[in-house]
This record gives C-alpha cells, sequence and structure tokens, in this order.
C-alpha cells in the first residue's frame, strides 16, 4: 500500500509539474498570418447566432480570415439563420454537405476545408464561442511552424448536477491530456479548439484515416500528426479559450462518454499504455474503500487520491475557466 500510494503521488507531482510549465508556454506575437475557421452545423439554429456574434467580434483583420460554415444535413433552421447572420460579411460563407454523403461531421468538414482560401484551417463546432484572441494567438503559432495545435475547451459552468458532473470531468482530462502533450504525448485534441496547417492535413491523407469510429475525428486526425512526425504543439492562452455548453440529461453525458470510449481503442500503443496504467491505478485507489473489510489500511489509498486530487483541481481550476467548481 505503501507502494502505490507513493507512485500515486508521484505520478500526481509530474502530471501538476508539466501543468505548470504549460501555463506558462506562449505562442508569441503574430503577424496576422491568413486562416480559415471551418465550422461543421448539424442542427444548431438554436445556438449558431451566438457563435458566428463571438467570430464577428475577433480582435483579427476581417482581410486575413474568413469564416466557412458547413451545414451538416440539418433538418432545422440552421442553414438559414447561419446565412442571414452572414450576410453583411464578404469574409464569411456557407455552404453545405452532399445530401448523398454518410461521413457526418467529418465530410462537412472536409466540405469546408476544400473551399477554404487560407493556408491555415481552425475548426470548432457550431455551439461554440472562441474568445476574442483566439485567432491572434493560433496565427503566432502558426508563424513559428507548428502543424497541429490544439488548446482548452472548458464548459460553462451552470447550476445542475450533470453539468458540475461534466465541468470536474472537464477540468480532470484537460489536466491529464495537456500534462502529457507537456510531456511529449498528445493523445486527445477537443475539436471545438484546434487547427492545423492545409500542408499538414494533406500530408497526413486529411480524414481518410480516422474513420474507424463515427466519432473521434479530433482525436484520431491528432493521432496521424504524431504518426506522421508533424510539429504538434498544445497551447495555453485564457484570451483563446473556446467554450461550450455541456450535456443536460445523464443519457446524453453517458452517450458522449461511449463515444470518447471507443475512440481510445483506437490511439496509438504507447498512449494506450500510459492511459491504461494511469486509469487503472486510479481505479484500484478510488475502489479501495469497497476493501476495508480485507484490511482496515486499505482506506488510507482513497484518502490519499481523494486529498490529493481535491488540492491539484483545487489549484487549477482558475487557470482552466472554472470559479468555484471544487470546493474543500
Amino acid at each position: 500500500m505503501i507502494l502505490l500510494s507513493s507512485v500515486y503521488i508521484l505520478l500526481q507531482i509530474i502530471l501538476f509539474a508539466a501543468i505548470q510549465k504549460f501555463f506558462g508556454s506562449n505562442g508569441g506575437s503574430s503577424k496576422g498570418t491568413g486562416i480559415s475557421i471551418v465550422t461543421a452545423a448539424r442542427n444548431e439554429s438554436s445556438s449558431i447566432k451566438e457563435s458566428i456574434g463571438a467570430i464577428k467580434k475577433m480582435e483579427y483583420s476581417d482581410s486575413n480570415f474568413e469564416l466557412i460554415i458547413s451545414d451538416d444535413n440539418s433538418s432545422d433552421d440552421t442553414y438559414k439563420v447561419a446565412e442571414r447572420e452572414l450576410k453583411g460579411h464578404d469574409n464569411f460563407k456557407i455552404t453545405a454537405t452532399d445530401k448523398s454523403s454518410a461521413g457526418g461531421k467529418r465530410d462537412a468538414l472536409l466540405t469546408g476545408i476544400t473551399m477554404s482560401s487560407f493556408p491555415f484551417i481552425l475548426i470548432t463546432d457550431a455551439d461554440c464561442i472562441p474568445s476574442p484572441g483566439w485567432l491572434k494567438k493560433c496565427s503566432g503559432l502558426f508563424e513559428q511552424g507548428y502543424d497541429f495545435i490544439f488548446g482548452p475547451a472548458p464548459y460553462y459552468k451552470e447550476d445542475n448536477m450533470i453539468n458540475h458532473l461534466s465541468c470536474i470531468e472537464n477540468l480532470k482530462n484537460q489536466l491529464l491530456s495537456f500534462s502529457l502533450a507537456t510531456l511529449g504525448f498528445p493523445y486527445t485534441a477537443a475539436a471545438r479548439n484546434m487547427g492545423f496547417s492545409k500542408e499538414a492535413f494533406s500530408r497526413i491523407g486529411g480524414y481518410s484515416n480516422t474513420r474507424q469510429t463515427i466519432g473521434g475525428d479530433d482525436d484520431l486526425l491528432l493521432r496521424e500528426a504524431v504518426k506522421n512526425g508533424l510539429k504538434v504543439k498544445a497551447f495555453y492562452d485564457r484570451n483563446a479559450f473556446v467554450y461550450s455548453s455541456s450535456k443536460n440529461t445523464l443519457k446524453e453525458y453517458l452517450k458522449q462518454k461511449a463515444r470518447h470510449t471507443r475512440t481510445s481503442v483506437h490511439y496509438l500503443f504507447r498512449h494506450k499504455f500510459i492511459l491504461g496504467i494511469w486509469h487503472l491505478l486510479n481505479l484500484f485507489m478510488a475502489s479501495s474503500i469497497f476493501l476495508v473489510f480485507l484490511n482496515i489500511n486499505f482506506i488510507w489509498l482513497f484518502i490519499i487520491k481523494l486529498i490529493s486530487d481535491t488540492i491539484i483541481l483545487l489549484l487549477i481550476q482558475q487557470k482552466f475557466g472554472y470559479k468555484k467548481l471544487v470546493h474543500l
């Protein structure tokens, strides 16, 4: 038990040190390179107006970026609402995926990428709100020569149990993913806040090698970038976060979890090995409370996990845009 607890604390210290290094990263100043924002939209008539409004407020010259909305066979008024919101902006466009397409979001994004004018692509979702400095931050990273970039994508905090659960999980996932990326093991990226050069996208075959699952286009695209030795960068900037709302029901939450789990089966072996060790250790530490009938000392494993997890989440929650999510 002493060995297990020591290993767990050591790993927590390594992750915490890595996340502190991640917080200190910066992308340098931007000269305003050309960027195409591509957004896939499916039945987002109630949220796409706000998303487009946020992009209109970007701290970036209109001549250096464009927004392409790619409608993914919506059955509501998404296309009409978006088209109305895009009027008067020459650098904003809307298109629609071929109705015969069965590729879902990937094909919608590919449609937008194909018609893009600039050499760099940022993708996000139609229900997301990018912060005003998003383009400036990403431009600086592209100008430094990075092929593939991704950043934090927190949820809006709301007053309900499913949202609270989603926010805590989002915080824990970002701690793990950005820590490992900083240590040289990038394995997952939120499609709400990621980008790449068109040259790099072409080099890895676009989305052609990411079709093992219906979802997971973001993680599997990152997998291909790593496999092909692309220059990958996880970035941090509070003015470049991309926010979105969490799932509202337990059914939607579990469905999202299942989709992510299915995708993880297709990670690179080294990533599955590292994550396997981490999650098995966490599972054993968390379930040790049920082993106290065998030996009362098992309770200490549970207590150590509870205390260390709480302290770390307390220390980083504001960095990821969460206030009073975790309390003592």
